[in-house]
């Protein structure tokens, strides 16, 4: 990738923000980077009880329950 070099003058409102906003994803990337490097698991199954079977199953329900939404709606429009 060509790049090329410019020198530009921003108001210096636009550069502190610029600024903070660069800082602020620094210290979440930080933070994401702690967090996998630590092994906790961010997945609690006590914290999902809907899932306790199988994520499958989960899945299943679901869209059996949208497509009898799906198919009252489509009743109701005739």
């Amino acid at each position: 990738m060509k790049t090329k070099r410019a020198h530009i003058l921003l108001p210096h409102d636009l550069v502190k923000e610029i600024d903070s906003k660069t800082a602020r994803e620094a210290v979440r990337r930080k933070k994401l980077l702690r967090f996998l490097e630590s092994g906790t698991p961010a997945w609690k199954d006590a914290d999902h009880p809907e899932l306790a079977r199988s994520a499958a199953e989960f899945v299943r329900e679901l869209r059996q329950e949208s497509e009898k939404r799906a198919g009252k709606q489509r009743r109701a429009k005739k």
